[in-house]
Formats: C-alpha cells, structure tokens, sequence
C-alpha cells in the first residue's frame, strides 16, 4: 500500500497549485467547505478588539488519487505553533487517559529505566510525567517554547523544536534512539507530511515501536464532526490513508486500537518494514478491509458530507434563536479550537452566546477568534445562572457536565451540538 510522491511534492500555491501533501496529485475534490475563519488559537486581547483578524479559507479537499483528505497551509507551523495556547493537562479526563496509556505500554513493550521514551508535541508533560514516575527515561519534543516551560519546570526533560528529518537527525546524535517514539494529536498538525513521517523513520531505533494518536476520519464522518477542521488541522486520516503514508516512509502498522477521545480516534502501532519480530495483528487487516468495504476508496463515499454539515448548522442556529426568543440564557463552556470553527461557520456571536468560559488562564480575559464571544472564567456561570449551557468541547461532555453540574440548582440545562443538538 504504497503511492511515491515526486521530489519538492508538497503544494505551490505561487504556482497557482495546490497538490497533496502526500502524493503531489492536484486536489479538485472538495470534501467540506466550510467558509472563512481565522486560525482557532488566536485569541483576542482586550486591546486588539479594534483591530482586524485574518482570515483564511477553510476547504477541506480530499485527493483523488490517495485519498488523504486535507487543508491547504495558508500560515506556516512557526506562526501557528510557535506561542500556543492549549495546555493538555487542563483536561483531567485527557491526563488520565495518558496515564493508562503509559501503564499499558510499559507492560507490553516491558519498558524500564534502561528505555528511552520520546513524545513529540509533548505540551506541557502531560502524558511523559507517567513515565517519569515509573523512572523511565524520556525526552519531550515541543515546538511551543510557553508550553515546554511548563513540562521543563515539572523536570520533564525537553527540547524546543518542530519534528522532521533535520530533527530527528539531530536528536538521534544528540540523545540517542528511542525504543518508544510516541506523539498524540500531532499528525493532523503536520503540513509537510513526508518529513515529518520520514523523521519518525530516522529517530526509531531498529527494534522500536512507534504509536500515534489522532481523529479518525471514519468517525468524523459517521458523527458529523466537521468542528474538527480547521487550519491548525492540516490532514484528516482514514486508516488506509496513514497506512500508506507509513508505508511509502518504510514504516509498517502492527496494530491499531479505536478508541473514544476526540469523538473517536485511532491509535496506531507501527516499527520498520524490516522488523519481523512484531507481525502484523488482525486488527489491522480487519480495520483496512473494513473501510475498503465502506468505500473509503472511491471518491463518492467523501461526497455529501458538506450537506450533513449544513443541515447540522441549521439546526443549532434554529435551537438559539428559539431559545433567545423565549427570553433564555444561554452561555458556553470552552473555547477549544473545535468550539470556534463552529462559532464562525454558524455565525454565532454575542446575539446568541453572552459569554463562554475556560478554565485555562491563559485564555481568560480574552476573546474568541473571529466572533469576538468573551472567555471568562468558569465561576461566571454560577454568577450569570443561564439557562442553557452549551458545551463547545463536546468530546468532553462528561467531565465538563460533571464539573458543572451544579447548574442544575437552578434548572440550567447542558447542550451539545454534534452531531446534532441535544438537551442533556
């Protein structure tokens, strides 16, 4: 399952191209068009609400020739990532499930203090912090000098830089090759595809293993997902995709696991092509011949999702304006970079929301890209008392309807917009 992508392949928009990232083929197909919006990340100060905001198209193609479905770059990794706002360890149920993952690891790959365990976009040491507790060794890779302060003041060993050949190159002299070589949720932020998965493929040491996480395009699809897109999201993974990606770079998938996160996620185990020693698991073959038969290899099973998308629309802005004409309340809870991709593509500002809230200080005190909805803290909602909550993160309804349960003291209602408009 491989597809060769032609030197200097990636896209030439000074060209007037814009070709895929993986294969170079020219991309015509859209998958979901989702109108203008400004990066997700860039929160707005209190100075700079008189001032103007640049935004970008937000067109997801998917290619006709691999089927990787994905964004044009409009703004460099440097520019996006260089100062980021999301710190993972707010979310104690994504701490948590780090936690699991680092206990399941060390026990199936028997890690110890003589392994070396790398994350890439290791944030804040949210999920190395586990390994350091269990007294192996690791090195965190983060392109976010704010975000890597906070893992190096936690004694999480870290090194400020974006992920690819050059890299991958350095570190391997610098500190050697790790047995585990890990990164959540960062292959969708990747815009030069093959570098970064062709580093994977130097750093590993020849009997290593690497896992991914990321969205799995499967069930963004099935669940409506299209807040997940946006430009900080280069790509949008199926299964085949990222296995012929890994391939083309002489990785192979040994195994995958479905998981909840994110709305449904995938995390992928992968090693050399010439590491025989770990087969590859029924998983894989059931997954792969699973979306075969769902026709994740033909161009009609992407079409119709920009219609989902706008029935899905209709029906949040039709429950708001119900509601705001009876006289209701209504607020957010987050400001997750999901929350404003749907914020802009619904046109939903202050009319609708007065506020939202956050518990990362990072973000409170400003306001949300694009539709200028202030970011509070969450004790705002106990002082405002809406009647509706709507829960913008919804992959985390249960921990944010938990932490904030207390709205029921006054009848306020949680609601979650994907994949459609539900009243909890």
């Amino acid at each position: 399952m491989s597809s060769s992508p032609t030197p200097n392949a990636i896209h030439d928009r000074k060209a007037g191209g814009f070709s895929c990232r993986f294969c170079s083929q020219h991309l015509k197909t859209t998958f979901v068009d989702l109108g203008m919006s400004p990066l997700c990340q860039t929160h707005v100060a209190p100075e700079q609400l008189h001032e103007g905001e640049h935004f970008y198209p937000l067109h997801a193609y998917v290619c006709d020739h691999c089927f990787l479905v994905q964004l044009q770059e409009f703004v460099s990794p440097q520019n996006i990532f260089g100062e980021y706002a999301y710190f993972s360890s707010y979310s104690t149920s994504w701490v948590e499930h780090a936690r699991r993952y680092v206990e399941m690891v060390i026990a199936r790959f028997g890690l110890g203090s003589r392994s070396q365990v790398m994350e890439i976009a290791s944030n804040d040491g949210y999920l190395l912090q586990h390994f350091v507790a269990e007294k192996v060794p690791v090195l965190g890779i983060e392109p976010a000098a704010n975000v890597a302060k906070v893992a190096i003041d936690k004694g999480i060993p870290s090194t400020v830089r974006f992920f690819g050949r050059e890299t991958a190159t350095a570190i391997a002299a610098e500190h050697g090759q790790p047995s585990l070589l890990l990164g959540n949720n960062v292959l969708a932020h990747v815009p030069d595809l093959n570098d970064f998965v062709a580093g994977l493929k130097i750093l590993l040491t020849p009997g290593g293993v690497i896992t991914m996480e990321f969205p799995h395009l499967e069930r963004l699809m099935a669940d409506n997902q299209f807040d997940t897109i946006y430009h900080e999201h280069f790509s949008y993974f199926s299964f085949i995709a990222v296995e012929r990606v890994f391939a083309h770079h002489e990785l192979t998938m040994f195994d995958v696991e479905e998981l909840p996160t994110h709305g449904g996620s995938l995390r992928i185990y992968a090693r050399h092509a010439e590491n025989a020693a770990l087969p590859v698991g029924s998983r894989v073959l059931a997954l792969r011949q699973r979306e075969t038969d769902d026709g994740f290899l033909t161009l009609d099973r992407y079409r119709g999702f920009g219609e989902q998308v706008k029935a899905t629309k209709r029906k949040l802005l039709a429950f708001l304006i119900e509601a705001r004409a009876a006289g209701k309340k209504v607020v957010g809870y987050g400001a997750p970079g999901k929350g404003n991709t749907l914020l802009n593509f619904c046109g939903i500002r202050t009319d609708f929301l007065d506020f939202t809230v956050d518990a990362n200080p990072y973000k409170q005190g400003k306001f949300t890209p694009g539709t200028r909805i202030p970011i509070l803290a969450p004790t705002a909602i106990r002082e405002a008392r809406p009647d509706y909550v709507l829960i913008l993160p919804w992959n985390l309804k249960d921990e944010i309807s938990a932490a904030a349960a207390y709205i029921g003291e006054w009848g306020g209602r949680f609601v979650v917009p994907i994949p459609e408009v539900r009243v909890l």
